[in-house]
């Protein structure tokens, strides 16, 4: 679950690219009126890890991998950024914690903003998806628990995943964490952000408190669901929040946790949930479960953006039944930089490699995805 603080407005130009006349019966791109963003189409580009970030600093490279992407009255997200050094657990992975990378940000949020894009950062803590060689110091990671996290397959599929056990925040110890979400929000604002989002699921930091497969505290921020949901709440009224089941963060009662999260969302007055739908028992193996997060959907009274292995014709059922109000599609996104125009076009798809999802490379994998040739 992720959830969405509003920032300030965004900034356009006339040369901004659109999406041209659409039909009505094409539900994704219908418009729709986010708090005070006028969206052009329903489609989402989400946050997707990308590991370009040399240093852990934005590169001039993003510039262009962001505006290629970005409609005039489409919605971007960020890739997940660190909120501070121990937040990390993935090389070259972009933060917001330093001025330097407040400063390497504005540029590429200035480009959005140049073709009329609405741009959202997703800020996030890792929490024990990590080791002490991306640690300060070479100190343990942090996380709600020390229960260590087995050795994984990384998502690309190449080699394993190490991690080092995690140290167990003491209670005095987790202010200091919010408030780095807290700076890592203001940071986002005057890099000219129009909001963020946090990261709230996958396992990481808040999943770590959230769910009680590993949740396994004894103060305030264990047992029982409301004190489960504290640190993630706590999160939210500094700056925003929300929650699947990745990196052995599994819940007894997911759908009540998700129903408590989303009803507690709204006395906050947040502009969007972003919920990832179980769509997939692994990566690659499908599990169709379409109206599973409807009651969350029904609960909050915000936009509600739902991801999950989505093709156009989920897409648009989502809409059409009004399950959704926005659909983000990650790796049809990644590698169709007009995935909105061949939408509309009902055009085929650029596929993706998955093999260079995260390489480092600057131009491979990352802006060299054709755009459609149409000719008058």
């Amino acid at each position: 679950m992720e959830t969405q603080v509003q920032q300030n407005s965004s900034s356009s130009s006339k040369n901004s690219e659109t999406i041209s006349a659409r039909s009505p019966t094409i539900p994704l791109l219908a418009p729709y009126q986010m708090g005070k963003f006028h969206l052009s189409h329903r489609i989402v580009l989400p946050a997707l890890t990308r590991q370009r970030s040399y240093n852990n600093v934005p590169q001039p490279h993003a510039i262009l991998y962001y505006s290629q992407r970005t409609t005039k009255g489409g919605l971007l997200i960020a890739e997940a950024t660190g909120v501070s050094d121990t937040a990390q657990g993935y090389a070259d992975t972009p933060g917001i914690w330093t001025q330097e990378q407040v400063e390497a940000w504005k540029p590429i949020v200035d480009a959005v903003h140049a073709k009329g894009g609405i741009f959202f950062c997703q800020i996030w803590h890792v929490g024990r998806v990590s080791n002490e060689g991306f640690q300060p110091n070479g100190q343990a990671p942090i996380s709600s628990t020390d229960k260590p996290l087995a050795h994984q397959v990384r998502a690309s599929g190449v080699g394993v995943a190490d991690f080092t056990p995690p140290r167990r925040l003491r209670t005095d110890e987790i202010p200091s964490i919010i408030n780095d979400f807290r700076t890592a929000a203001r940071h986002a604002i005057e890099a000219g952000f129009d909001g963020v989002e946090i990261h709230g699921a996958h396992g990481y930091l808040i999943d770590q408190f959230l769910k009680d497969q590993i949740n396994d505290r004894t103060d305030q921020y264990g047992g029982s669901l409301e004190n489960r949901c504290r640190f993630a709440l706590e999160v939210v009224e500094a700056v925003a929040i929300s929650f699947a089941n990745y990196m052995e963060s599994g819940d007894s009662n997911p759908e009540a946790l998700g129903l408590y999260m989303a009803k507690a969302l709204n006395k906050y007055g947040i502009l969007y949930c972003h919920m990832v739908e179980p769509r997939m028992i692994t990566v690659g193996e499908k599990k169709e479960s379409p109206h599973s997060l409807v009651p969350m959907r029904k609960a909050f009274n915000g936009t509600f953006i739902v991801a999950g292995g989505y093709d156009k014709e989920d897409g648009n059922k989502a809409v059409a039944e009004n399950r959704a109000d926005l659909v983000a599609y990650g790796r049809w996104f990644l590698a169709n930089p007009d995935l909105p125009r061949r939408f509309e076009l009902n055009a085929p798809l650029n596929k993706y490699n998955r093999d260079t999802f995260y390489i480092p490379d600057p131009v491979v994998g990352y802006t060299d995805y054709p755009f459609l040739e149409i000719t008058d």
